[in-house]
């Protein structure tokens, strides 16, 4: 397992070095200023759309704010955590600097994404909308880039397997577990430990199977609701921690600018802190990926430029608030000296319990909502991949696959999944970011006759 685990690991590094950054945030950055700073410029209108499309649903589908819901249900995830803890394990407090940056150049990147799945977005027969990378491709750029559609639905049905979310969710709760609670009666030839994980995994199993096999509008129902508690409850938290750090705090951004920028180590140093911080933003607010093409595709709305409006709060959220606040809560209390290996949640759990009182429980309440809600909004995701490729009644299969597999992620070691999931995500953002780059003029055009033209007045 170790070396299946290194070759994962190296493959993952090849691919997710300097190709995918310079694509993720180059090419996102090339689309923002494309775009006349769209992600800026546009950030009000943004706010007053999402107010205007709270009840805009018909049929089966669901509103583009239930959309952005969901969509941050799956992005406001392990990654805000657990990823945040492991940037700044292997790249310090610099790594978190490169995270605003891929959010506010992702914002723009959204853009595109909510613009481009409303527009090119198929209506089946009973009036359920259906969109995503895969569709942009076949409708927008045509049969000779097949192979990038596909190439992004296989990568989509694996990429969105909830890896890490089941791994550190199954990490979490044996932790607190083995802590007040006697480890179980070994099964399976499963050591006490291993099946403890393989119990835990079921039950997480069990609780997605009965959202997911709902179907769409109950994910976004749930999501709902689900959300707003955990990020409010998370904000509190982390509230706490500040205040009572509050000489600490401007030291904690000091060393955040100027760790980004620090060429004492050279360039290269430099370069690795910036890969290390883009890589864990693009696992946190999915710009660039695709997955939200899948969501934003299957809301009611029809006017491109409103689901590029709504969909571009997404990094906002995730990246630029949620991780900032975990970034500081951990600069404060975590201790990195004592780390050892790739650790994220456990980072945090440590950290929250010192900062506050019980706060490592409080952590794992928190975690299991934000684990919980990805796995729903990604079983989603994968499924319509599958659909895509093997067509809509086999694509249920996928559905029991994908909860499956949340049971094996669960025992399975943390370098092989963050190596798996870094993978998937890759070359589903390369078919992505290939297919905006090219249609970016598409784009422009609507911002031009939509968004400009109507606050000129006319």
């Amino acid at each position: 397992m170790t070396r299946f685990e290194e070759l994962i690991g190296e493959i993952a590094d090849f691919i997710c070095g300097y190709p995918l950054f310079l694509l993720l945030i180059g090419g996102g950055l090339f689309l923002f200023v494309y775009s006349g700073m769209v992600s800026v410029r546009r950030l009000p209108d943004a706010i007053r759309e999402l107010r205007r499309s709270r009840s805009d649903t018909s049929g089966g589908n669901i509103s583009s704010a239930q959309a952005l819901v969901s969509v941050v249900a799956a992005t406001v995830g392990m990654g805000n955590i657990a990823g945040v803890a492991i940037a700044l394990v292997m790249g310090g407090p610099g790594a978190v600097f490169w995270m605003w940056v891929s959010a506010v150049v992702g914002m723009s990147t959204k853009f595109h994404e909510g613009v481009l799945a409303t527009k090119y977005k198929i209506f089946h027969s009973d009036g359920r909308a259906e969109g995503g990378t895969m569709h942009i491709i076949d409708r927008g750029l045509g049969r000779r880039a097949h192979w990038l559609a596909v190439t992004f639905a296989f990568a989509g049905m694996l990429g969105t397997l909830c890896i890490i979310n089941a791994n550190q969710l199954t990490e979490a709760v044996s932790t607190a577990w083995q802590t007040h609670l006697p480890l179980p009666s070994p099964l399976f030839g499963l050591d006490r430990e291993s099946t403890l994980r393989l119990a835990i995994g079921l039950a997480i199993a069990v609780v997605v199977s009965l959202v997911t096999l709902g179907g769409i509008r109950r994910i976004a129902s749930v999501a709902g609701w689900l959300v707003p508690f955990m990020v409010g409850l998370y904000f509190l938290l982390v509230a706490w921690i500040i205040v009572t750090h509050i000489d600490e705090v401007p030291g904690v951004f000091g060393r955040i600018f100027a760790e980004a920028f620090n060429l004492r180590a050279g360039w290269g140093a430099l370069a690795g802190i910036a890969i290390i911080g883009a890589r864990r933003a693009m696992l946190v607010n999915d710009a660039g990926v695709g997955t939200a093409t899948i969501m934003h595709g299957a809301s009611s709305n029809t006017a491109p430029e409103r689901e590029g409006l709504i969909a571009m709060l997404g990094p906002a959220i995730d990246s630029g608030m949620v991780c900032t606040l975990t970034a500081v809560a951990l600069l404060l209390c975590a201790d990195f000296d004592t780390v050892e290996g790739v650790k994220g949640l456990q980072v945090a759990m440590d950290a929250f319990g010192r900062g506050v009182p019980w706060g490592e429980y409080l952590l794992l309440i928190i975690v299991t909502c934000f684990a919980l809600s990805s796995m729903f909004s990604y079983s989603f995701y994968g499924t319509r991949c599958a659909a895509y490729l093997f067509g809509e009644r086999r694509s249920r299969l996928y559905t029991f696959f994908f909860i499956a597999t949340l049971v094996v992620f669960a025992v399975i070691p943390l370098g092989v999944a963050v190596g798996f999931c870094d993978l998937f995500y890759a070359l589903m953002a390369f078919p992505t970011m290939i297919t905006l780059l090219l249609m970016r003029k598409e784009v422009r055009e609507i911002i031009k006759l939509k968004l400009d033209t109507k606050r000129n007045g006319q």
